[in-house]
């Protein structure tokens, strides 16, 4: 056993901590260094100097700080050990606490691992929240209906803007005039009315109407001979030809109603209005082209025969793009 510390006092009523500071202080030592190097914090490396051991974990346990304390500054344990024992009035014989070259404070452990799991549960709540907020965001997306477009706003050379309604009735076609049968007097094809059953109550009298208008002797007309007409195949107006050299061709599938401007290279405007469901459009000119897209999910765009893809130019259900840059 090694030989008494000078410090260390003979008298059992003598505060081992104090003993331990002193000790310490003479080798130059701070508090944080030997809390350290025993694994203990500085508030209770405090406490066990100043001799306030029933703010430590206990007094089993604040005997073998005695020990792990002395044994650091290489002095004598047991007289230590002994010396606690009788400040505190603990009886240490039954004691089989050895000194420790590291101590783990109870409390602090239980804190830690407190706080490690809270911080796991925290992740998974958080985590659970997310994956879960996407896909019901995923199931909203796919169970909204198709947004059907109203009105589209059209800007216009000087600047303003325009609301065309895409429900608006179509004009009427204008009345046309009854076809002229060859050889047969305009102002009879003119003044033809339907025929008249003369056994109907409503048919005027035979005489009378003779008496109106004296009979007038007409000539059979000319027989009229037909010549033959070659047949040649509808072209839709929105079909173009093939493009020159130097132009380029977009063409457009519509499966909606989409109001559609394309512009050539220049700011000449090739197209603009408003195309219905099943319509298609061929324009040719000189690229870039400026196409402009009032519902975008409701047009197929190619150019020069090259599908586009329209979701990269989209904003809301609006597209702006260029082809032929």
């Amino acid at each position: 056993m090694k030989a008494a510390h000078p410090e260390v006092v003979a008298a059992t009523r003598v505060n081992p901590g104090e003993t331990l500071r002193l000790a310490r202080e003479s080798r130059g030592w701070t508090q944080a260094q030997v809390a350290t190097r025993l694994n203990l914090t500085v508030s209770s490396l405090n406490n066990l100097e100043t001799g306030a051991f029933d703010k430590l974990p206990g007094h089993t346990f604040a005997r073998g700080y005695i020990r792990a304390y002395a044994k650091l500054l290489e002095m004598d344990q047991a007289v230590l050990v002994q010396a606690f024992d009788s400040i505190t009035g603990t009886n240490g014989q039954g004691s089989n606490v050895h000194g420790l070259g590291k101590i783990e404070e109870p409390s602090r452990l239980a804190h830690n691992i407190l706080r490690i799991v809270s911080l796991l549960l925290l992740v998974l709540v958080i985590g659970g929240g997310f994956f879960w907020w996407q896909d019901q965001a995923a199931q909203r997306a796919k169970d909204a209906p198709p947004v059907a477009m109203e009105h589209v706003e059209v800007e216009s050379a000087d600047g303003t803007t325009q609301i065309h309604p895409l429900d608006e009735p179509e004009e009427p076609a204008p009345a046309t005039a009854p076809a002229v049968t060859p050889g047969q007097p305009a102002s009879l094809a003119m003044d033809s009315k339907p025929a008249v059953d003369p056994s109907s109550p409503a048919a005027p009298a035979q005489p009378e109407a003779a008496a109106t208008h004296p009979a007038v002797p007409i000539s059979a007309p000319a027989p009229v001979v037909t010549a033959p007409v070659a047949s040649t195949a509808t072209v839709p107006a929105s079909a173009a030809p093939a493009p020159a050299a130097g132009e380029g061709q977009v063409s457009m599938q519509f499966v909606a109603d989409c109001w559609t401007q394309v512009s050539e290279a220049g700011g000449k405007v090739l197209f603009s209005g408003l195309k219905r469901k099943g319509d298609s459009l061929q324009v040719n000119g000189k690229p870039p082209f400026a196409v402009r897209l009032g519902f975008a999910r409701g047009a197929q765009v190619s150019y020069n025969g090259q599908s586009v893809d329209l979701t990269k130019f989209t904003s809301g259900e609006t597209a702006r793009l260029k082809l032929g840059q």
